[in-house]
């Protein structure tokens, strides 16, 4: 939750190939405050069945920047079988995995404010934006 102070930050996933949420994506959470500052890593998640993460860390007071991490990678190797099945034309993607096996998105925060990160994922892209 966002205070006068602090900014918060929530997340959701979904894997555009199946059309369905990404659940058990790993999250981790890092925070700066200001462009010259050492990230710190405030810890992490996990998507739920319905793509989200609703336990991520608060953002500690003074925080100007914010970092999430997706471990992409690994739930891709879990769900090729199923996306196989679901892609009727697309590429075949050797090893089951995904083009990128992570995704940084690192964006500027003001205090007071709410920022929710939707991932859009496919194995072959991803795009991100803020939503509300």
């Amino acid at each position: 939750m966002s205070t006068g102070t602090t900014a918060s930050v929530s997340t959701h996933i979904l894997d555009t190939s199946v059309g369905r949420p990404a659940e058990g994506v790993a999250v981790l959470l890092a925070a700066r405050g200001g462009r010259a500052a050492d990230w710190q890593a405030l810890g992490g998640s996990a998507t739920d069945a319905d793509g989200r993460c609703k336990d991520l860390p608060a953002l500690p007071e003074g925080t100007t920047h914010v970092r999430l991490d997706f471990a992409v990678e690994p739930y891709f190797g879990r769900t090729a079988d199923e996306r196989a099945g679901a892609r009727q034309d697309a590429p075949a993607h050797r090893g089951g995995g995904a083009f990128f096996p992570e995704v940084t998105i690192t964006f500027a925060v003001q205090p007071g404010e709410h920022y929710h990160v939707p991932l859009l994922l496919n194995p072959f892209g991803y795009s991100v934006y803020r939503g509300s």
